[in-house]
């Protein structure tokens, strides 16, 4: 099973560096713009299902995409969310966010529980999906910056750049595993 992590197109927060988190912000046009080019790149592969996060800005990327490739638009699920900023929302990030709450961001939702909720979504799409699906589907996640960026560091072990808007970041269940196969669009060099 393939997992195609797609961010959302671009917001007018996302324009303006402000940090949104669970903030549910919507799309702008260039953000739609992005949405439709995401479904033309992945218009020449076979798509068993789309899911996403709950939030407008993903929820309206993924109808974007679904209804571009004629395919029904599936769940939402909370695990997908964007880590929660809580009194940073809207807020210019002026210093390095931080892994675990601190002075500059006392009340951030800790990095360690952003990987917990994104290996549960992935656990949880994974087990929906397959039985309906079988082993080699295709299925499309849209979701957010910074939760793809820590589920695919803890994947790899090492930490991952910015994840840009509607980028394609891929992630394959083989051998009792996920492995990711390319992060914004480039190809993961395979471990040696």
């Amino acid at each position: 099973m393939r997992l195609e992590m797609i961010r959302h197109g671009q917001t007018d927060w996302n324009l303006h560096d402000q940090l949104q988190g669970s903030s549910d912000i919507p799309l702008n046009d260039h953000g739609r713009e992005q949405a439709h080019a995401a479904a033309l790149l992945l218009a020449p592969y076979e798509w068993s299902a789309i899911v996403s996060s709950p939030l407008l800005r993903a929820r309206e990327t993924a109808e974007i995409i679904a209804a571009q490739l004629g395919i029904e638009l599936g769940a939402a699920y909370p695990e997908l969310i964007e880590r929660d900023y809580a009194s940073r929302e809207g807020t210019v990030a002026t210093t390095k966010i931080p892994d675990e709450p601190g002075a500059d961001f006392p009340d951030i939702e800790p990095r360690e529980a952003v990987v917990a909720r994104g290996l549960e979504a992935l656990e949880d799409i994974r087990d929906t999906r397959l039985p309906l699906d079988g082993p080699d589907a295709n299925i499309v996640v849209v979701c957010h910056g910074t939760i793809i960026r820590f589920v695919l560091a803890a994947l790899l072990g090492r930490e991952v750049g910015h994840i840009h808007n509607a980028a394609a970041n891929t992630v394959e269940w083989t051998d009792g595993e996920w492995r990711v196969l390319s992060i914004n669009g480039e190809p993961v060099a395979a471990a040696a």
